[in-house]
């Protein structure tokens, strides 16, 4: 899947107005693999605070996805990232995975706005059934 493989719906709110990627958004969907093992140690905590789960290696924050709260049980995943020093170790895959996890632990449902979590339910199709029929998101085309 490359980055051209996005469906955008109008309300999407890219900064140039017309659903491109970011440069950083293309290395992620690029490092999104099926493969479960990261080569860094981390935990995902939800800081519902600031709306993102981090992921945390040692003291360090590495990464994150951030959320909105829609209604009482959808989420909708707006943007994941993980610092450039950390990137290319599995970090993004395994921090989808988790924050997925913990969606379906919570028995939440997701609207995708962001296409690293798009992509990576794309590939891993057992997560497909946590994405709200009638609110789905980003959708590959």
């Amino acid at each position: 899947m490359t980055p051209a493989d996005f469906e955008y719906p109008d309300e999407a709110g890219y900064p140039d107005g017309v659903g491109t990627l970011t440069e950083d958004q293309v290395v992620l969907i690029g490092e999104v693999s099926d493969d479960h093992s990261p080569t860094i140690t981390f935990f995902v905590t939800d800081n519902e605070p600031s709306s993102t789960y981090e992921a945390i290696s040692g003291d360090t924050v590495i990464g994150g996805l951030t959320y909105e709260v829609a209604g009482g049980n959808r989420r909708v995943l707006v943007a994941a990232a993980v610092y450039p020093e950390f990137r290319g170790q599995g970090v993004a895959t395994e921090l989808i995975r988790r924050v997925l996890d913990d969606i379906r632990r919570r028995g939440d449902t997701i609207t995708v706005r962001c296409p690293i979590v798009r992509t990576f339910i794309d590939r891993n199709p057992e997560y497909g059934d946590l994405v709200d029929p009638a609110l789905p998101g980003l959708r590959a085309r």
